[in-house]
């Protein structure tokens, strides 16, 4: 019995390692002291309704597709003061990039408090890697200081990683600010599209998508941009969009008009009152990606044949009136050198060793090749087994 009793009192004090591992949001910070609730669900983290016109089902479903994992509460004091802070734990930077957009409503400008951050008065959200915190509170904008520090606690657990650019292709002219939103998934698309695409832009096949709105005259107009892996799969998409829609005007009956074109990998929508506007606002968008193909080409003009054959014969007769000067003019240095110093650099038979095939019955001397008067060399016997006229004489 004593020994269950210690095995489950270490399994106990194991499990709550873990979670303390595993907790994003700090005991205090900046003098805020909370009351902590780590390991959530989506359901129980997202306690708040945030976004106008979308129900509870709505966020979860949002959640889902940006890849939550878990989530936290927490309820710090100051005083008299209080904050409410939820956080997100995501799969990748890029769902926790889609979930800050995504919670993100119109009216809260970007804030001072981190490179993805917006603050208003009343609630701040932060980006740190795969973790997006959300701050509700009373005069946030006076303490952010203590939201900075209670970020960078946070993202001492967070997963950093790239971040999607897919934001940086939408035409910034006429943008309505705060309605640029991250989609990974046919859920948060129906919520902000005004016609209900789903699946037809392919998320199934690793698509991305980005969705904003324009002002286009009196009314309003929506840009989507959806991002596929290859060009092929744009094509592809592209096609199918037009037999379900009336996309370009080329499907009347189909409802309401899409207009659409495609850009290397990259497909623009656009939902617009009119032709006019719909066709200015997919205008606007033009890719960041540019393909070029450079290819060598001559800088001159190519010679004829006969300038080639007239090139190749004086190129000939120069090599050979360089090989003649040059044979001229080793020999007739080689000449006055053995005029001047005899036996001194050329021909110099005491320092030279030569071995000579004897296919005559006359003896070799060495010396006849030399004129000199210096001792000879002795000759070697003459091999007597072997035939006089094809003797090999070795001279020392």
């Amino acid at each position: 019995m004593r020994r269950i009793t210690i095995f489950l009192s270490s399994m106990f004090c194991l499990a709550g390692i873990a979670v303390a591992a595993q907790q994003i949001l700090p005991a205090s910070f900046g003098g805020w002291t909370g009351t902590l609730q780590p390991g959530l669900s989506a359901a129980a983290v997202n306690s708040s309704d945030r976004q106008a016109g979308i129900s509870a089902q709505q966020e979860s479903s949002a959640l889902a597709e940006y890849g939550f994992v878990a989530g936290e509460n927490g309820t710090y004091k100051k005083g008299a003061e209080s904050l409410q802070v939820d956080v997100y734990r995501m799969k990748d930077p890029s769902g926790a990039y889609g979930l800050l957009t995504y919670l993100r409503r119109a009216d809260m400008p970007h804030g001072d408090l981190g490179k993805h951050s917006f603050l208003s008065g009343n609630e701040a959200l932060m980006l740190a890697g795969n973790v997006v915190v959300d701050v509700r509170g009373q005069n946030l904008r006076r303490n952010e200081a203590d939201l900075k520090a209670l970020l960078q606690r946070v993202s001492a657990h967070a997963e950093m990683g790239a971040l999607p650019t897919l934001q940086q292709e939408l035409p910034a002219k006429q943008l309505i600010p705060g309605t640029d939103k991250y989609l990974l998934g046919p859920e948060t698309l129906n919520q902000f599209f005004p016609v209900a695409l789903g699946n037809s832009v392919g998320f199934s096949t690793g698509a991305e998508a980005e969705v904003a709105r324009y002002r286009s005259g009196p009314g309003e107009a929506t840009l989507l941009l959806v991002d596929l892996p290859t060009p092929q799969l744009a094509i592809q998409t592209l096609n199918e969009l037009a037999g379900k829609f009336d996309v370009n005007g080329s499907n009347p009956g189909a409802g309401q008009t899409l207009y659409a074109k495609r850009i290397i990998t990259t497909l623009a929508i656009v939902v617009a009152p009119d032709d006019a506007q719909g066709h200015a606002l997919l205008n606007d968008v033009q890719s960041g990606e540019v393909l070029t193909w450079n290819e060598p080409a001559p800088k001159g003009k190519q010679a004829d044949i006969y300038t080639i054959v007239i090139g190749t014969i004086v190129g000939t007769g120069a090599i050979c009136a360089f090989s003649i000067i040059a044979g001229l003019a080793f020999g007739g240095f080689r000449l006055a050198v053995k005029r001047a110093l005899p036996g001194k650099v050329f021909d110099r038979a005491k320092h030279m060793e030569v071995i000579q095939l004897g296919l005559s019955s006359k003896p070799i001397n060495p010396d006849d090749f030399y004129d000199r008067s210096g001792p000879r060399i002795k000759l070697g016997e003459l091999e007597k087994n072997l035939p006089e006229r094809t003797a090999l004489r070795l001279f020392r």
